[in-house]
């Protein structure tokens, strides 16, 4: 067995799951339905498997090179999570909040997880300076690459429809107005707070 695969894929799994956006976008779209969520899930796994066909490119040494560019990804993203959490909060402004069925017919949960994954620049940085780490020497390293981006993706791809998954279990004690109203304000205020975080560092960066 290939010792470095194995540490790589947990490295990768401890990457994939940590709390952030891509897992709060998950929740917000599985609180509407599985399928929603699992299609969110799919469309997480395609920005990864653009940030790491980048990095095994080395197209991600641009964002390096080019600070400009890395900055407008940063506000980029970080203004479209802002977006996403505004609009959640915005939909409790009624009584018990958006109808469901209406919620479903505005998600379009893949476009909302590919978009807010693709739009994180340091998602690719993180894998250009990873995935060399697990290239044995003597090995091609555009194969070798290739499988560990494989592995990022499948990981991913997994992790969140687990997520998906245990949401929509939960779905019915989730969807009573009262719980539905307190997850859907913590979810709203967590996007919020981390478009807000992802936009601090280039703002700051533009005004210095």
């Amino acid at each position: 067995m290939d010792g470095q695969l194995i540490a790589f894929t947990g490295i990768a799994a401890g990457l994939v799951a940590m709390p952030g956006a891509d897992f709060t976008v998950v929740v917000r779209n599985a609180l509407v339905s599985r399928q929603a969520g699992a299609v969110c899930a799919l469309g997480i796994a395609g920005g990864l498997l653009v940030h790491t066909t980048l990095a095994v490119a080395g197209v991600a040494t641009v964002l390096v090179a080019v600070p400009a560019l890395f900055r407008a990804l940063q506000l980029l993203g970080g203004a479209y999570v802002l977006h996403l959490g505004v609009r959640t909060l915005w939909t409790l402004r009624g009584p018990t909040g958006e109808p469901e069925a209406a919620a479903a017919a505005k998600t379009r949960p893949l476009r909302q997880g590919f978009v807010t994954n693709v739009l994180n620049p340091k998602a690719s940085l993180t894998f250009l300076s990873l995935l060399p780490q697990f290239v044995p020497s003597g090995h091609a390293a555009l194969p070798r690459t290739l499988l560990l981006a494989l592995i990022v993706c499948a990981l991913a791809l997994a992790w969140f429809q687990v997520v998906a998954l245990l949401v929509d279990r939960l779905g019915r004690w989730l969807r009573r107005p009262r719980a539905a109203r307190v997850l859907q304000t913590g979810t709203g205020v967590a996007l919020t707070a981390l478009g807000a975080a992802l936009l601090v560092e280039p703002v700051l960066t533009l005004l210095a």
